[in-house]
């Protein structure tokens, strides 16, 4: 209901124009009997002055309910009452008079509470609409301002029904008041161009500044059908994919209104087509009926004959006003099965097609018998070309992010490098339309900056040397155990034999593990131990369970135990996974510096190598502002990426360590794409240098010592000239003012690597938060401080 203090027009119900448009048919009439009557009408309002004047206050209508039944006569036909859904009412008031029949029962199957509202009706839009009325009816001018306008009502099931309002406003009229305001043409044009601003709109037309007398005839007509199918196409469009539970539940909101069922629901089931097989939409939370609670379900097996061909094969809609008689008559069909466990008494199944290819099958289906059946499903007819089309959107989509991922996982190809291998692909294309020779050229880009990183595991062959070590002894323990059990029934020399074998391997690898250690231990139990274990399985029952424990604890694919070493390779895939993931995710970040190549790929660890030049981006301009910023990200990235690799080890049993560093590159080189590979590299001999060192520089030691420039706890930052220190200084000391690193900084020479002289590093120590994410008034801590709060 409009806030009528706040409002142009002061709104009285009059019927003054009523009466006039009674006294005009009277004076026109030829008929004696019309004239007498529209007389008789005339003079019962007489006796009603207050009527024609106005008034004001909506609850008096109540005290005219006879002579308003009687001036509205002619309105309102009595053959028509149960059939039109009509009132009148008093404009911008939420009150009716004088409904219909229909519009009685309609109004009083929605309940006591119910309150008759426009849908979305906006206030500022209300008042704008008083204002219009008034210079159309007043000053004459025609501005087009009808919308169509909704009521939503529920029936005496629950269930939304819309109506489309229709306004008739002949019998109201305006009048100004002492606070009116004069429109001018000037105005006018100044009102036009400013449709949306009210406060404008309220500068020449005051709350209260008019009056509005009369009344309107309000007509109402069920359009529940196309307002669900408009709906349904908004829900379509708007949402990405079917897979969200909101969209689901506006689904069987929807299809409620269309069906007029209050329990209908609806459910989606994938259709596979090179499996025959029904699935359950993948990561969705929409229901399916037809395999209730198995994820996928073959064709054949869960349907008859039958339903088979009428909904697969021949793609027509499958309807089952009787669930139960379907039951009866098919009784081991899993369909019919299914449905009856879920409550379902009827049922429709409607077939999802892309041309002669189906997709997916909509499922609709109430807990009352007869409710859904063969006449009510070509309701169904208007609605599936926009179901299809979303499917089909889905199922494009699907296969686009599925292209998007084999691209960005397997393939080397970055999003900033793109336009190249657009370009290029275009220019072979064209040749190819045009007869011409086509062949894809070399991509290269000059004259760009390197920039590398590496967070490693420190020691990681020694951890999973150490890993190997622990499961083979295991393993060995265990054989002995069940020979000296076999010796303990019946000793016989060949178990004492295998026995002393076992024994001198134990010793071996307690001592050392060298390469050889696994595959002759493999050899050993292949061999002999095997063997024999199935000898023991057959001539010793008591062993039966010792043997089959034994069996359980190995991997049936290598025939070794797999705990320690599984143990150590998820520790690793764990933290690899969250460092690529942190690390791809702050590198969107980065490209908003300057657009650069970026690929990075895990091994003990995680790598990650960066170009950026002009050359990659022919269309911005580039500056070595731009490269120093990158710089600076990198050195902040890798800080945060030390203090994402402990934390991601909390609540694990292996606790590892880790090494970062950094390598600056100061002069630019020439990157090849190399057709072979799938993924770029440096080209030339020259610019071969840099590989090399990124090959061998964690394997270098400090000059004069035995110790690896990389070390847990710290950043290494390697470089050759003395202008990358200075550079890389004042990032550090920037850093420590951020609390990123600590105090602790070394200016360290390096030994010489084959194939590399005269390398230097910075080494400084990260500081550490104590959880993620971190925060700016957090207080940091040192690598042992953390190492205490993990254990």
């Amino acid at each position: 209901m409009v806030d009528l203090q706040e409002f142009p027009l002061q709104v009285k119900l009059s019927f003054a124009k009523v009466l006039e448009m009674l006294k005009k048919r009277m004076h026109q009439s030829q008929n004696e009997v019309t004239k007498n009557y529209l007389k008789s009408i005339l003079d019962y309002a007489e006796s009603f002055p207050e009527l024609i004047n106005g008034i004001e206050d909506p609850e008096k209508i109540d005290e005219y309910q006879e002579i308003l039944s009687t001036l509205l006569d002619n309105l309102f036909p009595a053959a028509l009452t149960k059939n039109e859904i009509k009132a009148a009412t008093i404009p911008f008031k939420n009150k009716i008079f004088n409904p219909t029949r229909r519009f009685a029962s309609i109004i009083e199957d929605a309940g006591e509470d119910f309150d008759l509202t426009i849908r979305n009706l906006d206030p500022n839009y209300s008042y704008i609409i008083g204002c219009v009325i008034i210079l159309n009816s007043y000053y004459n001018y025609d501005i087009d301002f009808k919308r169509p306008m909704f009521y939503e009502i529920p029936d005496k099931n629950g269930v939304i029904r819309t109506y489309r309002a229709s306004m008739n406003a002949d019998f109201t009229f305006c009048e100004p008041t002492e606070n009116s305001i004069e429109i001018t043409q000037e105005i006018v044009d100044k009102l036009i161009e400013n449709g949306d601003n009210v406060d404008l709109w309220k500068e020449y037309f005051p709350p209260q500044s008019w009056i509005l007398k009369g009344l309107t005839i309000l007509n109402l007509t069920d359009v529940t059908v196309d307002d669900s199918i408009s709906d349904l196409k908004n829900t379509l469009l708007s949402k990405r994919n079917l897979k969200q539970g909101s969209t689901a539940k506006q689904f069987q909101s929807i299809f409620s209104s269309i069906f007029n069922i209050p329990d209908l629901r609806v459910g989606f089931t994938e259709f596979d087509k090179e499996e025959d097989y029904f699935k359950r939409m993948s990561g969705g939370d929409a229901a399916s009926f037809i395999l209730n609670e198995e994820t996928r379900s073959d064709c054949r097996q869960s349907m008859c004959d039958c339903s088979y061909n009428t909904l697969i094969h021949d793609k027509k809609y499958f309807v089952i006003p009787d669930v139960e008689d379907y039951a009866k008559k098919n009784e081991n069909e899993v369909l019919a099965q299914n449905l009856l466990k879920q409550d379902i008494k009827s049922c429709m199944l409607a077939p999802i097609t892309m041309g002669n290819e189906l997709l997916a099958v909509l499922e609709l289906v109430s807990s009352k018998r007869n409710s859904l059946h063969s006449l009510n499903a070509t309701k169904l007819d208007d609605v599936m070309p926009y179901i299809i089309s979303t499917v089909e959107r889905k199922k494009f989509e699907e296969e686009n992010r599925i292209k998007a991922v084999i691209q960005n996982e397997c393939t080397s190809i970055h999003p900033s490098v793109l336009w190249i291998f657009e370009e290029e692909a275009k220019r072979f294309i064209s040749n190819q339309n045009e007869g011409k020779f086509a062949a894809f050229k070399d991509i290269a880009f000059e004259d760009v900056y390197p920039l590398y990183g590496q967070i490693d595991i420190v020691g990681s062959s020694d951890e999973r040397n150490k890993a190997i070590q622990q499961d083979i002894l295991i393993q060995l323990e265990l054989v002995h155990g069940i020979l000296e059990l076999a010796l303990e029934s019946n000793p016989i020399p060949i178990y004492e034999q295998v026995k002393f074998r076992i024994q001198e391997f134990t010793e071996e690898i307690k001592e050392r593990l060298n390469a050889n250690s696994e595959s002759e231990v493999f050899a050993l139990l292949q061999e002999e131990v095997n063997p024999l274990l199935s000898h023991l399985n057959t001539k010793i029952p008591e062993l039966k369970r010792e043997i089959d424990n034994y069996k359980k604890s190995i991997n049936k694919d290598t025939g070794l135990i797999y705990r320690n070493r599984k143990n150590y390779d998820d520790t690793v895939q764990l933290i690899n996974q969250n460092l690529a993931t942190f690390l791809d995710r702050k590198q969107q970040e980065a490209q908003q510096i300057f657009p650069h190549y970026f690929e990075r790929y895990k091994t003990d660890g995680v790598d990650h190598n960066i170009y950026i030049g002009a050359s990659m981006t022919p269309k911005e301009k580039f500056n070595k502002v731009y490269l120093y910023n990158l710089r600076l990200w990198q050195l902040c990235t890798m800080c945060e990426m030390e203090n994402h690799f402990y934390h991601k080890q909390e609540g694990i049993e292996l606790q590892l360590d880790a090494a970062s560093l950094i390598l600056v590159f100061s002069t630019t080189l020439s990157i090849r794409y190399r057709m072979d590979e799938k993924k770029f590299d440096v080209d030339g001999t020259y610019n071969a240098r840099y590989e090399i060192i990124k090959k061998r520089i964690d394997k270098a030691l400090v000059k004069g010592t035995d110790e690896r420039i990389t070390q847990k706890g710290k950043i290494a930052i390697i470089y050759s000239q003395d202008a990358d220190a200075e550079e890389y200084t004042r990032y550090i000391k920037y850093l420590q003012r951020k609390d990123y690193l600590g105090s602790e900084i070394e200016y360290l020479e390096l030994e010489d690597v084959q194939g590399v002289v005269g390398l230097k590093a910075i080494r400084v120590n990260v500081l550490y938060t104590s959880k993620l994410p971190r925060s700016n008034d957090e207080e940091t801590i040192t690598y042992e401080d953390l190492m205490e709060i993990l254990d």
